[in-house]
């Protein structure tokens, strides 16, 4: 989750992202997204249209974590291998 700096009137800081969770994980899925951005086609639209739309490369990246998290969970229940043309497949 980023967290955006702001206190009242004055200038905004840069986001960072949160330290809730275990760190391990955390971790795990920071290198996860950091190789994704650049190889796995879907991670890397959103990253780009995330930079694209004025948002800082850690807010970026926090929802490439996000989303590896949501493809992680959709091959574990539906139990079937991950597909790259899933979106293209409806």
């Amino acid at each position: 989750v980023p967290v955006e700096r702001q206190s009242g009137s004055s200038l905004f800081g840069r986001a960072r992202l949160s330290k809730a969770g275990p760190a391990r994980i955390r971790a795990m899925l920071y290198m996860a997204a950091i190789t994704a951005k650049r190889y796995n086609p879907h991670v890397k639209a959103q990253y780009e249209r995330l930079l694209a739309r004025g948002k800082c490369k850690m807010s970026a990246l926090g929802a490439a974590m996000r989303k590896l998290v949501h493809l992680c969970f959709g091959v574990l229940k539906t139990r079937q291998p991950y597909q790259a043309d899933y979106a293209v497949a409806r």
